[in-house]
């Protein structure tokens, strides 16, 4: 099976103009991601993919395939799509790894590449979170509503339901490190390329609209989508939304070290 990681990286992010030429300490985000996906078994090549080559020029100085893609692709997965029209030898699955997902432990990437030799036609990964957790969770909700995205499961392993909202609702819940029913949605996909065509054809849905969450909209047509449930191993989830979440980033890597050495 030929898998390919594809690495969707935008330069003119409203919250976050440039992000993935921002420098965490002295390396950029898009470099971080891309020494992520370099360490995955089983993938026989990486792409970068951009509406702005100002970022290809920047993932040809480390090295980097750069595809350049039009600007008028609505989600990156519409824009992992339009990179398959350039990829000479079409690959059976694709991996989508956001260009900015500097903190996502290469161990979660290996799981989706894992996972994706079953013939699953779509699969994503989640993380269970502890009751303190989400009580830091609802108090950053307070402050950034739409910060976390949340899934639950059915008995098969298969997503019901995604959400900026925290769901399951709970009606009770404790604030120590037992383990909850909520599960939070790791935003990495791996399809199969037959998908990616069924996807990229479908208008935006319902509910994809509502809650401003792409995966709904295979949900919404009958597109089955494998959970992975992960481990992050001591490591702390995070993301760059802003440019205020730099210093949070470089503060987790000096606390706990480089993920790629």
């Amino acid at each position: 099976m030929d898998i390919v990681i594809i690495i969707p990286a935008r330069f003119n992010s409203r919250r976050f103009p440039g992000k993935p030429l921002t420098l965490i300490t002295g390396i950029s985000l898009l470099e971080r991601v891309f020494n992520i996906a370099k360490t995955v078994n089983g993938i026989s090549d990486i792409y970068i993919t951009t509406d702005d080559q100002r970022i290809i020029q920047h993932a040809s100085s480390f090295g980097a395939n750069a595809i350049l893609t039009s600007t008028n692709c609505a989600t990156g997965t519409d824009r992992i799509h339009e990179t398959l029209k350039f990829i000479k030898k079409r690959p059976d699955v694709v991996i989508n790894l956001q260009g900015d997902a500097v903190l996502t432990p290469p161990g979660i990437v290996q799981c989706l590449v894992d996972e994706i030799h079953t013939k699953t036609k779509m699969v994503t990964a989640a993380v269970q979170c502890t009751w303190s957790q989400i009580c830091q969770i609802k108090l950053l909700k307070k402050q950034s509503p739409t910060s976390g995205t949340f899934v639950t499961i059915n008995k098969s392993g298969h997503a019901l339901y995604f959400s900026k909202a925290i769901i399951p609702y709970t009606r009770s819940f404790l604030c120590d490190d037992s383990m909850s029913p909520i599960y939070r949605h790791i935003g990495i996909y791996g399809y199969s390329c037959d998908t990616l065509d069924k996807l990229s054809n479908l208008d935006q849905s319902p509910l994809e609209s509502v809650e401003q969450l792409e995966q709904l909209r295979a949900l919404e047509n009958d597109i089955p989508i494998k959970v992975v449930v992960v481990d992050y191993c001591g490591r702390t989830h995070g993301s760059v939304d802003s440019p205020e979440d730099v210093p949070f980033i470089e503060s987790i890597i000096a606390r706990e070290g480089e993920l790629v050495k």
